[in-house]
């Protein structure tokens, strides 16, 4: 029954995908606590508000929570350039459906140094619960002719020195190598303008099972 109550939650919020998103100052700032600090954006909800209200789901919700930074992408000609990556990576749990791909030729959001932009796969709706952060510019990643690039949606405030350490740090593994060989701890995301706004699904990596030690007790 609650998994029945888990796919209507989902299939509502799904729904609720065509029509207009949540109401958002233009700019909505956030904070992202990690275990090397913290790193402040400015999400523009003006230009973007489709992109900026799937990643204030995702934080008004909790569901960055407890997750990490998980991979560094290094420019090979010059290492101190390139992108973090961090969110929920595969975790199902967490997921919220997919929203239409916003692309800079729409939004005029460029991959500027500390542009915040969201990951995804080949599909263009596919980006979700993964984010990246530019350290340097990247212009490769704007939408240009038939290429539709990735969804910028905001930039950094502070905290680029966060950034500049966890690229920075050892890599290997999948990914091309890029995979952070100790994942940097995303310990929490806070909303520091505008009205919350919960997407009111369910939160299954919450909910306590018989298996859970606490239960047993």
């Amino acid at each position: 029954m609650r998994f029945f109550h888990a796919l209507l939650a989902v299939a509502a919020f799904a729904s609720a995908g065509s029509a207009a998103p949540p109401r958002e100052p233009a700019i909505v700032r956030v904070r992202l606590d990690t275990a090397y600090g913290p790193v402040v954006l400015a999400l523009d909800a003006r230009h973007a508000p489709r992109t900026v209200a799937n990643f204030m789901g995702y934080v008004d919700d909790g569901r960055f929570d407890g997750m990490t930074f998980y991979r560094s992408a290094r420019n090979r000609q010059a290492p101190t350039y390139g992108f973090v990556q961090g969110g929920i990576r595969t975790d199902a749990r967490r997921i919220l459906p997919p929203f239409p791909l916003e692309t800079t030729a729409m939004t005029g959001i460029k991959h500027t140094d500390g542009t915040i932009s969201m990951a995804r796969r080949a599909d263009a709706g596919s980006a979700g619960g993964n984010f990246f952060i530019t350290i340097g510019a990247m212009p490769s990643m704007d939408a240009k002719g038939s290429y539709q690039g990735y969804a910028a949606f905001g930039h950094v405030v502070s905290g680029m020195p966060v950034l500049k350490r966890i690229l920075a740090q050892p890599t290997g593994g999948g990914m091309g190598g890029q995979l952070l060989l100790r994942p940097v701890k995303l310990v929490r995301a806070v909303r520091l303008t505008g009205t919350p706004h919960p997407t009111g699904i369910v939160k299954p990596w919450l909910v306590k099972t018989q298996a859970d030690p606490a239960r047993r007790k």
